[in-house]
């Protein structure tokens, strides 16, 4: 078995105040025995508008956050799987991007997350996320691991089993996805989707997830996750039980410790062995 650590965090707009927070987990995580430590989508900022999203994002190269991260995971020699932005090829947008950094402190991996949230809740929040970010064009495939071969997606990719049935073909053993849910939908859907994804994978579910209120405007609904291979919650964190009443800054940064045993996933494919029709449906 291996330790995997998966943080919980409330982003702001200040890339300081956020990095912060995960430097805490970070070493938290490396004093527990993790092998990987996984964050949230948007860790480095959420911002309180498409223009301020814009005007916050720096290359990996010049990002404090990522710099700040790259120098704890070599210090702890601890990897990192975190969701940050980077700048666009087009104008006025950003890349919504996932990104692995080894323990020697190297971006090795970059996911760009491939659906955007653009939803009008009835009774809750009106957000476009394509007014500001650029939408991906490629899965990545899994990727080498110490917890093994990892297959990276972002929040709304959840709600596309697609991509991960990809991944899964191609040797993914835990599906990520960070996220940074709203509230209503969190409650609704995302314990029901995250566990759909690892039974009809028979893969481990990593969701390291935004919790609270951010910048006083929208509110993320937490409950990180982790699900086994047989679709069984394993670990989770807090979550807020009602936006309106939920205050900023109120909650502490979280981590979750779970051992992840992939022999459950050779043991679920074996016993319970899923022979697709591709000479009725295409292959994914």
């Amino acid at each position: 078995m291996v330790i995997a650590a998966v943080g919980q965090i409330c982003s702001t707009a200040s890339l300081s105040h956020n990095l912060t927070q995960c430097q805490t987990l970070v070493r938290r995580a490396a004093a527990a025995g993790a092998k990987a430590l996984f964050l949230p989508e948007a860790s480095d900022y959420i911002a309180s508008s498409s223009s301020e999203t814009i005007s916050l994002v720096q290359s990996v190269t010049s990002s404090p956050f990522v710099l700040g991260l790259q120098h704890e995971a070599r210090t702890s020699t601890l990897p990192i799987n975190v969701g940050i932005h980077e700048p666009a090829d087009g104008a006025n947008k950003v890349k919504n991007t996932l990104i692995w950094i080894n323990e020697h402190g190297t971006v090795t991996s970059r996911y760009q997350k491939l659906h955007l949230f653009d939803v009008d809740i009835p009774g809750g929040p009106v957000l476009k996320e394509s007014n500001s970010v650029e939408a991906g064009r490629d899965i990545v495939p899994p990727i080498d691991t110490p917890i093994g071969k990892i297959g990276m997606m972002i929040c709304f990719d959840l709600r596309f089993p697609e991509i991960s049935l990809r991944l899964t073909r191609q040797g993914a053993q835990v599906l990520v996805y960070p996220s940074a849910f709203t509230v209503p939908t969190g409650k609704a859907h995302w314990e029901t989707l995250l566990r759909g994804r690892a039974i009809e994978n028979q893969a481990f579910v990593l969701a390291a997830a935004q919790c609270g209120r951010h910048n006083g405007k929208r509110v993320s609904y937490g409950d990180s996750i982790v699900i086994g291979p047989w679709g069984e919650v394993i670990g989770r964190s807090e979550r807020v039980e009602d936006a309106d009443a939920e205050r900023e800054g109120e909650r502490e940064p979280q981590l979750l410790l779970v051992d992840l045993d992939l022999g459950l996933v050779e043991k679920a494919r074996r016993e319970l062995p899923l022979l697709r029709r591709t000479d009725v449906y295409p292959e994914i």
